[in-house]
């Protein structure tokens, strides 16, 4: 669907329907490289480590051109741009722009559901300024952004969360997409199956199997059919297929789990390297848990073997874990239980889950809490 001129009649004008807008920034950090550092403008960038075990963080849209993507291995993104230039990550520099880009949204509403530091749902159906129309708001949003940060987003409308994520990827960068009510189903339809937000390339391609390449098809199977084949999982299918969503944008969402992880640059196999590392990491996690003054249940640690094999290995408990010494108590003994290990590691992860606040209430979710331990 072609992007929609700034009067547009809105999406979502009729009695009973809401107004959402999905903001996604574009290429995010690699943009925030790109502002604070001329001379990486117009140049491949990735955000990551360049050696042989990172990753890639973000790709500039000039790197996007050569197949580099995030989570892609550092070393395939080079084997696939050779001139790609890595920069280390600076996330206080993208938390700065993102309180900028808050604050935007929160000017014209306070119904905002931050998905990360990048993007976020806005329902808009009563806006603060009376303006009445989401795509008006959208391109006001989107023009203050970039007046403010020197970054641009791309804008998805619609009528409900589903239909407006799928927009607002439909004209990046720098665009926005409007569906309005009655387009939903036959835009859903047009998409092929890989864009659902849920299915990834495992699903898709099990779908591919099952003669399901595109919404069209996957909107030719009826329910009963669609659980049969992906269980709970179908019932979603069979209404995102139809661009039904009924989620409200949520303003406050329950955290589910505090952690973080660390890829190896070489693998470590000795007792005392797991120990120490362990140790590292249980510091940074518990900053995080203490920020946020929260207490969880369960501990869990995550290992990734050099073969590319993952453990985790949970412990739960029956009081909840409400300080470091305690925390660093479980999170040994459950190291201490697997070694030693069949073979050496790669990564290391530990996260503190089944999460309450000190006051007893359900932990809150900020954007940031998962970040990995770069």
């Amino acid at each position: 669907m072609d992007a929609q001129p700034d009067n547009a009649e809105d999406g979502g004008e009729a009695d009973g329907l809401r107004k959402i807008i999905h903001v996604d920034m574009d290429a995010f950090f690699a943009s925030v490289e790109q502002r604070d550092n001329p001379e990486l403008r117009g140049k491949p960038v990735a955000v990551g480590g360049s050696s042989g075990r990172g990753v890639v963080a973000a790709a500039s849209y000039e790197a996007r051109r050569f197949g580099v993507r995030s989570a892609m291995p550092s070393v395939t993104a080079k084997r696939k741009c050779p001139d790609l230039i890595f920069v280390k990550s600076r996330f206080d520099a993208y938390r700065e722009a993102s309180e900028k880009i808050r604050a935007i949204f929160h000017h014209y509403t306070p119904d905002v559901e931050p998905l990360s530091l990048d993007e976020a749902y806005l329902d808009v159906t009563e806006d603060r300024h009376g303006i009445g129309s989401a795509t008006a708001i959208a391109q006001a949003i989107r023009k203050a952004i970039f007046e403010t940060t020197q970054l641009t987003a791309s804008a998805g409308v619609s009528y409900n969360k589903f239909l407006a994520k799928l927009a607002s990827d439909q004209n990046k960068p720098n665009g926005i997409c409007v569906i309005r009510p009655g387009e939903g189903a036959a835009f859903v339809q047009s998409l092929p199956v890989r864009r659902f937000h849920g299915i990834g390339p495992k699903g898709a391609e099990k779908m591919a199997r099952l003669g399901i390449a595109t919404g069209a098809d996957l909107a030719a199977k009826d329910r009963e059919w669609l659980g049969q084949h992906f269980g709970s999982f179908g019932d979603y299918l069979y209404r995102a297929a139809r661009g039904i969503d009924l989620r409200p944008v949520r303003t406050n969402r329950t955290r589910k789990s505090i952690g973080g992880e660390r890829t190896f640059s070489e693998d470590i196999s000795t007792d005392a390297e797991l120990r120490e590392t362990l140790e590292r990491i249980i510091d940074i996690v518990w900053e995080r848990i203490a920020a946020k003054e929260a207490r969880g249940r369960t501990v869990t640690l995550k290992l990734k073997f050099n073969d590319f094999q993952i453990a985790t290995r949970a412990r739960s408990l029956p009081q909840p874990v409400g300080d470091k010494d305690r925390f660093a108590e479980v999170a040994r003994e459950i190291l201490e239980g697997e070694l030693p290990l069949p073979m050496p590691i790669r990564l290391m992860g530990l996260t503190l889950s089944n999460l309450e606040r000190k006051d007893g209430e359900p932990a809150r979710r900020r954007d940031d809490s998962q970040l990995s331990l770069l």
